[in-house]
This record gives structure tokens, sequence and C-alpha cells, in this order.
């Protein structure tokens, strides 16, 4: 009963804080409700006993993401009082972009199964040790070809951001 409750609270305070990214015209007051949304949503992977997922979530975006924002937004010096005055094209195609993502998504989710729990789910579901047994035996090939990906890519960005030596 409580989780639900928590399940509640957790998803307004998500939604509020989205709300918030979106209209507030301050872009630092925008970055820290986007932290108060990331906070929300490692507490849903909490409560869906993702303990693991949860601490790389707060980690990664509400820590290292979040402090990135915040320096660029203090680089760029967003601070000015007028707004540029968007022109109707550009409004119009805002609002024919945001139409046709919630299209796409009412289609893609229009055939989705409804969850429901399951009683016999795995006592160690969400942990590190889980994550470990089945990402190294089930998923291993997958996970080396994704790892040398993800090397190539670093070379790559390392070799178009070196300055050439004359």
């Amino acid at each position: 009963m409580i989780t639900q409750y928590l399940f509640y609270f957790l998803s307004a305070l998500a939604i509020t804080g989205a709300i918030f990214v979106v209209f507030t015209r301050n872009p630092v007051y925008s970055a820290l409700a986007l932290i108060v949304t990331f906070f929300s949503i490692a507490g849903h992977y909490f409560l869906l006993n993702s303990t693991f997922l949860a601490a790389v979530h707060i980690i990664v975006y509400s820590g290292a993401i979040m402090v990135l924002f915040l320096y660029v937004i203090m680089m760029m010096n967003l601070n000015l009082d007028e707004e540029p005055v968007k022109t109707n094209f550009a409004k119009f195609g805002a609002v024919i972009s945001g139409c046709l993502l919630m299209l796409v998504l009412i289609v893609a989710l229009r055939d989705a199964e409804k969850m429901s729990i399951q009683n016999n789910i795995s006592e160690g579901l969400g942990t590190v040790n889980y994550l470990g047994q089945v990402l190294y035996k089930n998923y291993l090939l997958p996970f080396e070809v994704s790892a040398i990906l993800f090397l190539s890519g670093m070379v790559g960005a390392v070799l178009l951001g070196k300055r050439e030596i004359q």
C-alpha cells in the first residue's frame, strides 16, 4: 500500500518537474527542475527493486550530466531578459512535429500488452549480481561487440578532435 502512494507521489513529482523544465524562463531553474525529475525517476527504479539502475541513474544523470548542463548555461550567459521572437512558421512546425510525435507514440503503444505483476519474479532481479550473470552469460557477444563499437567511436573522436602538428 505504501509503495502505491510512493509511486503516485514520485509520478506527480516527475510530471511537475518536467512541466517546470519546459515552462520556466530561467535556464538555471529549468536545470534544477530537471534534477528533481531525474531523482523522481530514480525513485521509480528503487520501487521496481532495481537498485543498480537507480544508483547509476543518480550518478550519471543527476550528477555528471546536470553539472555539464549548468556549466554550459554559465558559459553561454543565458540570463538575457528578452527572448528572440519566433516566427509563425517555426511555431507551426513545432506544433506539427509535436502532434506527429504524439501520433507515433499512440500507434506504438496501442498494441502494447498491459503489464501485470508476476508472482514468480526471481528474488535477485535488479541487483548487480543478477545483471552481471545475465550480461556475461546470455548476452556476452552483443556486449563485446558494443564495447568494440564504443572503442572505435572514441578513437574516431580523438582523431577528429586532435590538432595536426605542422
